[in-house]
C-alpha cells in the first residue's frame, strides 16, 4: 500500500517532488530498527536505501585494532546511503542503529532511476549531500580541537534534535566508541553535566533536564551543523 505523504516522518522523503514520491511510495517498506541492528557492513554490496523516521543510524569506521569512530549520524532528516546514488555499491564503513525506532527502506535501483530522470530530485539530493559533507567536516574539527565535554554536548544536542523527547537510551561505552574517545572521558564529562543539574544519567539511560544550559556548554560546531540543516530545509521549501 502506498505511504500517504501526510504520514511521512522523514524530512527528505517529505521534500521530494510529488510525482517522484507518488512513484516510489508503493515500494517503501516500513521496518523496525532495533538498537544494534547492522544495516550494512564494510565491503558488503548494498541493495537498499534507508530513510529513518524515529530511529537514528550511526555510520562509523572500524580500525584494524577493533576500535571505531562515528563518521556521522543519520536520523529523520536524511537517508542512508548517499553513495548508492553516486555509483558506489559498497562502502568501507559500517552502519548500525544507535537509537531504536523505525524507518523506511527502498530498493536502491528504484531511487537511482528517479534520481537520474528527475532534475528537481537530483538538486534536492545534491543539497542534502552538501549538508552531509559539511556535517562530517565539522565533526572532524570538533574531534580534533574541542574537549570531550564539548563533544558530548554536541552529540547530545544533535541527537535530541532528531527525537521527540529529551530521553536517550544509550550506554557510555557506545557514546565513547562513536566519539572515538576513552570511556573514562565520557564518564567524567557526563558526571560534570549531572552534577550541574543539566542531565540525569543512570546506566543505559540519559535524560536532558536543561537543554538551554546544555547549549551554553557546547562548542560552535553544534550551531554550524544546525544552521546548515536549517538552510537546507529552507531551500527545500522554496524549491
Amino acid at each position: 500500500m502506498p505511504v500517504p505523504s501526510s504520514n511521512i516522518q522523514n524530512s527528505l522523503l517529505a521534500a521530494m517532488p510529488v510525482d517522484v514520491f507518488e512513484r516510489i511510495s508503493p515500494f517503501l517498506e516500513l521496518m523496525p530498527m532495533p538498537l544494534g541492528k547492522v544495516l550494512y557492513e564494510a565491503g558488503v554490496r548494498l541493495h537498499y536505501i534507508y530513510f529513518p523516521t524515529t530511529a537514528i543510524i550511526s555510520v562509523h569506521r572500524l580500525l584494524e585494532n577493533g576500535s571505531s569512530i562515528e563518521i556521522i549520524g543519520v536520523g529523520n532528516e536524511g537517508l542512508l546511503d548517499i553513495s548508492l546514488l553516486m555509483g558506489c555499491d559498497s562502502l568501507p564503513n559500517t552502519a548500525v542503529v544507535h537509537t531504536a525506532g523505525h524507518g523506511y527502506r527502498l530498493k536502491a535501483k528504484i531511487l537511482l532511476d528517479e534520481f537520474n530522470a528527475s532534475r528537481p530530485l537530483m538538486n534536492l539530493i545534491f543539497r542534502y549531500t552538501q549538508a552531509h559533507i559539511n556535517h562530517i567536516s565539522q565533526n572532524v574539527v570538533c574531534n580534533r580541537y574541542h574537549t570531550v565535554e564539548q563533544q558530548l554536548c554536541r552529540w547530545l544536542l544533535i541527537t535530541l534534535d532528531r527525537l521527540p523527547s529529551n530521553e536517550l537510551t544509550i550506554t557510555q561505552e557506545l557514546i565513547a566508541s562513536m566519539l572515538g574517545v576513552r570511556r573514562e572521558g565520557i564518564t567524567e564529562a557526563a558526571g560534570k553535566l549531572q552534577r550541574a543539574g543539566i542531565i540525569s544519567y543512570r546506566r543505559g539511560h540519559i535524560s536532558v533536564l536543561d537543554r538551554s544550559r546544555l547549549k551554553c556548554r557546547v562548542c560552535e560546531c553544534y550551531d554550524v551543523v544546525k544552521t546548515e540543516q536549517e538552510c537546507l530545509s529552507s531551500n527545500v521549501r522554496q524549491a
